[in-house]
């Protein structure tokens, strides 16, 4: 199996790096505008990924709502994009609005694939 190396955990785990780190990020989210055009963070991923397509099918099949939600916004973001314009202030997404609502979804398709491929590779020896 295949061992890649995360950051996350490391500043997670360390009060000074996560510190340091988090008033960055809320800049750097601020400064990237999709919350200026009705977008959250989660709308931003590449639905071309197989990991993607299945959680959101898994996604839509428990919330439709939220699901609908997310077309909206997305489609809101495009004509904003058209017309080279921004949504106006009380529009936009906040802070608190910006959950991660895919991610879950993402982390338990990703964590079924890791389980899938270790059975798939597992070695059996004969006993005699």
């Amino acid at each position: 199996m295949a061992t890649t190396i995360s950051l996350k955990n490391a500043v997670q785990g360390s009060k000074f790096l996560s510190g340091l780190l988090k008033p960055v990020s809320k800049v750097y989210a601020s400064a990237a505008g999709y919350r200026q055009i009705g977008l959250r963070y989660d709308d931003l991923i590449a639905e071309e990924n197989p990991t993607v397509k299945e959680a959101l099918r898994r996604f839509e099949i428990a919330s439709p709502r939220a699901a609908y939600d997310r077309a909206y916004r997305i489609r809101v973001a495009m004509q904003c994009s058209t017309t080279q314009s921004v949504l106006p202030k009380e529009q936009w997404v906040t802070p608190e609005q910006d959950v991660r609502y895919l991610q879950p979804y993402i982390d338990e398709v990703t964590a079924e694939q890791a389980e899938r491929e270790a059975f798939d590779n597992i070695k059996l020896s004969p006993k005699h």
